[in-house]
């Protein structure tokens, strides 16, 4: 017998957690997506659904001797510090550090796990942020990303928040928030240090799913307070310093993940200046800053485009970007 999904204990967990309208749209595009590699979201096209290149791809470094250097390469995780200006900084935030995660996918190289955690373990800072994208696939099952995560968590300190990508799925909320990991849903969050505030806001996928809604992740985000928006994606950085965010921190792009000589992407795969595709950046007033990732996407390989994790540091005085 067929279970309705009222039935289901994870979708009563999502009805409790998610708006009726949200989890209706997520889930129906998610069911009729699969591999659909054309006609979806902001981008035309989406290489990350064309499995049968993943193959030819792999094969191609293969034969050219390059695919075992380029698997090494892409488990060279780097650490990247970022100071941020903020002129209107509380001063109990000054010197505030944000460990910034981004693009995992921990089940694609079952090495991946270990080498995030060696390098997150000793490292320090105040909060985590983490901007989307858990598992390999697009689609399919997340288990295997949950079980790795679940590892992963153990070396996060607390507090941890994140935001979903276009590899992840709206089912994979209850597990990521009983590992402590608050998912932000076009919603928002308030940091608290000594008396003083900071605001973090989050949206859904904007590159694959369109679920952002930057109007509900800010509403209750006062005008002059400190604010700062997780998007899995830079593809809303032109809104989002709209909006009035002072910090956008986002993934999606891997830096290019495969780069010539100089670092120079061949493709970033998504819709954005190349700009503001990698590292740290600014628009008008809004500082940002889009993570080369911890893991890799369509074949785990990098070339001229080390994986990162990034330490931001909030500061009141003015600071060279990107320092």
């Amino acid at each position: 017998m067929t279970q309705s999904p009222h039935e289901n204990p994870l979708q009563r967990l999502l009805e409790r957690r998610v708006s009726p309208v949200h989890l209706r749209l997520r889930q129906q595009i998610e069911s009729a997506r699969e591999q659909k590699i054309l006609g979806q979201g902001l981008k035309v096209f989406h290489i990350e659904n064309w499995y049968s290149i993943h193959a030819v791809i792999r094969g191609t470094l293969r034969l050219m001797g390059l695919h075992e250097r380029g698997r090494r390469n892409a488990l060279r995780l780097v650490k990247t510090h970022n100071e941020i200006s903020v002129p209107h900084l509380p001063e109990a935030f000054e010197g505030f550090r944000i460990l910034h995660l981004s693009d995992l996918h921990l089940d694609i190289n079952p090495h991946m796990p270990d080498v995030l955690m060696e390098r997150i373990e000793s490292e320090y800072y105040d909060l985590c942020v983490i901007t989307g994208d858990y598992r390999a696939k697009t689609f399919g099952g997340y288990d295997k990303a949950l079980e790795a995560m679940q590892r992963v968590r153990t070396v996060i300190k607390e507090p941890v928040y994140t935001v979903l990508g276009n590899h992840d799925s709206i089912n994979m909320v209850p597990g990521l928030e009983a590992m402590g990991i608050h998912v932000l849903l076009n919603e928002s969050a308030v940091i608290e240090r000594d008396g003083a505030l900071l605001y973090l806001a989050g949206i859904d996928d904007p590159h694959y799913y369109a679920a952002h809604n930057l109007e509900k992740a800010a509403e209750n985000v006062p005008l002059n307070a400190v604010s700062i928006l997780l998007s899995h994606s830079p593809e809303t950085y032109v809104a989002a310093a709209h909006t009035g965010f002072d910090i956008f921190f986002c993934g999606h792009t891997h830096g290019g993940q495969i780069c010539l000589p100089g670092g120079f992407p061949v493709m970033c795969n998504a819709r954005a200046p190349r700009a503001v595709c990698n590292g740290a950046w600014a628009h008008q007033q809004m500082q940002g800053y889009t993570s080369r990732g911890s893991g890799v996407s369509v074949v785990d390989v990098r070339f001229n485009c080390e994986p990162e994790i990034t330490v931001h540091t909030l500061r009141k005085r003015p600071c060279k970007l990107g320092q």
